[in-house]
């Protein structure tokens, strides 16, 4: 059976076609890729801090916040500065330089994650801004009763027995 140039060619072009969506797939893959750290881990990584895409968690310390349009600079600490735990915490320097602001829960003690990458002077460089405030988002407490205070109904009599607990009137 003889193959004809067509098919050759046919072939030929099938496979640079695949070996093309194959590199651009393992290129994006891998430039996409960022590793999540905490401030303590980043300080043991050594060299592979540097040369990576990082995304790092923290606390934004009261008062740190400079920002100049969408440009922001700030300290990241380990801890929330109420904890018993944050004076002796790590700090990060954050450099923010992204296309838009920080969003509007970015204020002092926000929990904040930003993405980029570590420079040898000891500075985070972040693309990318993200920021929650616990407080703001935390589940209501409940309204507790007076202890020794029994409701009362509208008309102003005693409460009515629950639903399950009536009993019949002899």
């Amino acid at each position: 059976m003889k193959v004809s140039s067509n098919s050759v060619r046919i072939g030929i072009a099938v496979a640079v076609i695949l070996g093309t969506i194959a590199w651009l797939a393992f290129t994006g893959v891998s430039a996409n890729k960022s590793y999540y750290v905490t401030i303590a881990e980043l300080g043991t990584m050594g060299d592979k801090a540097y040369h990576s895409q990082l995304r790092v968690e923290g606390f934004v310390k009261p008062g740190s916040i400079e920002q100049d349009g969408t440009h922001v600079n700030f300290l990241l600490d380990e801890y929330e500065s109420h904890s018993p735990k944050a004076p002796e915490g790590r700090v990060l320097k954050v450099v923010y330089k992204g296309s838009e602001p920080p969003p509007d829960t970015f204020k002092d003690d926000a929990q904040a994650l930003a993405e980029g990458t570590y420079s040898r002077d000891g500075v985070f460089h972040a693309t990318v801004l993200q920021a929650k405030c616990a407080s703001k988002y935390a589940p209501a407490q409940p309204v507790a009763k007076p202890v020794g205070s029994p409701a009362k109904t509208a008309s102003g009599g005693a409460p009515a027995p629950p639903a399950g607990n009536q009993t019949a009137a002899n």
